[in-house]
C-alpha cells in the first residue's frame, strides 16, 4: 500500500511541474499573439502560433519603424550659397564667362576712378580712428590735414609730414576744442586758419617750423607753440591783448627777441625760455602808474635760458606774486 501512496504522490508533483511551463507558455503565446496583431497587421485566426513556428508567421526583416528619427535631427547644409541680390542688375549675366571676369587693364577712357588719396578729401574716418567726436591720426603719414566730420570737438594729428595750414581745413568745425598738431613740419599756416573756430580752447603746434604765429580765436585758453622758429617779427602786434581767457601761452625754444606785450590779465603760465630777450619794460608785466596792481594769476614766469639779466629790473615785478625763473646777476 505504501509504494501505491508514493505513486501517487509522485504523480501528483510530476503534473504540477509540467503545468508550470505550458501556462508559462500560453501567456508567452498570448503576448507574441497581441505584439504581432498590433506590429504586424496580420490575421493571426487562422494560425496555430507556438513557439515552435513562430518564425514562420512572423517575419520582422522587413519591420519599419513607427517614427522616423531622421526627421527630428537638425538639418545642415554643407555649401549653402548667399542669398540672391534683390536688385536684378546685381545679378551676373549667365553667359558671362570666366575669361570675361578677369579684370581688364584700365584705359585712358575708363570711367573707374582710384580710390581717393588725402589729398583728394578722403574722410578722416577711413584713414584715423575716429571715437565719438575725437578723432586720431596721429603717425598716420598725413601730408595735409584731412577731412573732417563736421561733430568733431578733438584732433590729434601728431607726428605726420603735415607741412601747412590752409584757411580751409577746419572750416565749419564750430564744435572744435582741441587741435594738437604736434611733432610734424608745419613751416606756414595762414593767418585765417585757426580765428574762425568759435569752441577753440587748445592749440598745440609744437615741434613744428612755424616762423609766424596766425591769428587766434578769442576763446583760446591754451597756445603751445615751443621748438618752432618763431621771431618777435613774426608776432602781430599786441597780439595777444585781446585773449581774455587766455591762461597757458608757451613759446620757449624760438627766436624771440623780447616779451610780447601787453599780456592778458587771465594769463597763468608764460614760458619764453632758451629765447634771445636781452631787455623789458618796466611795465612788461605790471602797471608802473598803478603800485597798489596785484597779478595774482600769474605765478608760472620762466626766462632762464635768455641772455637777459632779470636783476636789471627790479621794479618790474612788483605786482606779482613770485619772482620770474631766469638769471638776476
Amino acid at each position: 500500500m505504501w509504494p501505491l501512496a508514493w505513486l501517487g504522490i509522485a504523480g501528483v508533483c510530476l503534473g504540477a511541474v509540467w503545468a508550470v511551463p505550458a501556462k508559462e507558455e500560453r501567456r508567452r503565446v498570448e503576448k507574441l499573439k497581441a505584439d504581432v496583431a498590433l506590429y504586424g497587421n496580420l490575421d493571426l485566426d487562422n494560425y496555430d502560433l507556438t513557439l515552435d513556428n513562430y518564425g514562420e508567421i512572423l517575419d520582422l526583416s522587413n519591420y519599419e519603424e513607427i517614427y522616423d528619427y531622421n526627421d527630428l535631427a537638425p538639418k545642415i547644409e554643407v555649401g549653402t550659397l548667399a542669398p540672391r541680390p534683390k536688385d536684378p542688375a546685381a545679378l551676373p549675366d549667365p553667359g558671362t564667362t570666366a575669361e570675361t571676369l578677369k579684370l581688364q587693364p584700365l584705359t585712358t577712357t575708363s570711367h573707374v576712378q582710384p580710390a581717393p588719396s588725402p589729398a583728394q578729401g578722403l574722410p578722416s574716418c577711413l584713414l584715423c580712428l575716429c571715437i565719438g567726436t575725437s578723432v586720431y591720426c596721429d603717425d598716420a603719414e598725413l601730408e595735409q590735414i584731412p577731412v573732417l566730420p563736421p561733430e568733431t570737438t578733438y584732433l590729434y594729428a601728431r607726428f605726420n609730414r603735415i607741412g601747412a595750414i590752409r584757411a580751409g581745413d577746419f572750416s565749419g568745425l564750430k564744435k572744435l576744442k582741441r587741435i594738437d598738431l604736434s611733432g610734424n613740419v608745419i613751416s606756414w599756416a595762414d593767418a585765417d586758419a585757426f580765428r574762425l573756430l568759435p569752441s577753440l580752447q587748445e592749440l598745440l603746434l609744437p615741434h613744428n617750423r612755424l616762423r609766424a604765429l596766425p591769428e587766434l580765436p578769442r576763446g583760446i585758453v591754451l597756445l603751445d607753440a615751443r621748438l618752432n622758429s618763431i621771431p618777435s617779427a613774426g608776432l602781430r602786434p599786441e597780439a595777444f591783448r585781446d585773449l581774455k581767457q587766455l591762461q597757458f601761452l608757451h613759446l620757449s625754444d624760438n627766436q624771440l627777441d623780447y616779451i610780447p606785450t601787453p599780456l592778458p590779465q587771465s594769463l597763468r603760465s608764460l614760458h619764453l625760455q632758451n629765447n634771445n630777450i636781452q631787455t623789458m619794460q618796466e611795465d612788461t608785466f605790471c602797471d608802473s602808474h598803478d603800485q597798489s596792481q596785484v597779478r595774482r594769476a600769474l605765478e608760472d614766469i620762466r626766462l632762464d635760458g635768455n641772455p637777459i639779466n632779470l636783476g636789471l629790473f627790479p621794479n618790474a615785478y612788483f605786482c606779482l606774486p613770485r619772482l620770474p625763473t631766469g638769471r638776476f646777476s
